[in-house]
């Protein structure tokens, strides 16, 4: 998603006139699966509706048949890796910049976090309410959010495994790209050190409460979750 995002930070700037109503109709009937209306959007998201045009333009040209399956996403999702597949990018719970050589395994739980129905598909509203929160959100709609990240099975709390899957998911696309290099008990340390900060009462899995007020007394975690977006 990394070109409709760019359009959408490109153009905005140059605030290009908007369309009348008909053209963004017309624009709309093209696709397999018309979005709601912009009006409708506008409502529930914090774009306006200019920038939800530009986003659906964006998104129309990187998927003409209006939804986007997780094959698809991981490679729009590559755009975002520049220089051999490598960015550098901050991620909620790892408290130091990394070089990330692989995003194809966070690209999946990402993907799994933008498609709230469960159907294997992210549509243009799925991606924009999930874009909405994550670059203009409050901090608490920003943690609740990464907190479905880590919610893998959508059970409504975070286990250990979870967390532990996650996060060795990323340190194994970190690689040989950490310096110095990362021995390999570190993620589980890790993990254990988090877990502990955010299970209060000890019984074996983080609520999103426990999740939230842990975030918001960790200074580390704080500084993470202003950095989030650069994910995106």
């Amino acid at each position: 998603m990394g070109a409709v995002v760019g359009t959408l930070t490109m153009q905005t700037r140059q605030r290009r006139p908007s369309r009348d109503k008909l053209d963004d109709d017309l624009e709309l009937t093209m696709v397999c699966h018309r979005p709601e209306g912009l009006e409708q959007l506008e409502a529930q998201t914090n774009f306006s509706k200019q920038e939800l045009q530009i986003l659906y333009r964006g998104f129309k040209n990187e998927c003409p048949s209006g939804v986007v399956n997780e094959e698809t996403f991981k490679l729009i999702y590559a755009q975002f890796f520049p220089h051999g597949g490598r960015t550098k990018i901050l991620f909620l719970y790892l408290p130091f910049p990394f070089f990330v050589a692989d995003a194809s395994t966070y690209a999946h739980y990402l993907f799994n976090a933008f498609d709230s129905t469960n159907n294997g598909s992210i549509k243009f509203e799925d991606f924009v309410m999930g874009l909405s929160t994550l670059l203009r959100g409050t901090l608490r709609e920003k943690l609740e959010w990464t907190f479905h990240l880590y919610d893998i099975n959508r059970d409504g709390y975070i286990s250990k495994e979870e967390m532990t899957e996650i996060v060795r998911a990323i340190y194994d696309m970190m690689g040989k790209y950490t310096y110095p290099a990362l021995k390999g008990d570190i993620p589980q340390q890790h993990v254990d050190s988090f877990f502990q900060k955010m299970d209060k009462n000890k019984d074996g899995v983080v609520t999103l409460d426990e999740f939230i007020i842990a975030c918001q007394e960790d200074e580390i975690m704080m500084r993470s979750m202003q950095l989030f977006e650069n994910v995106m």
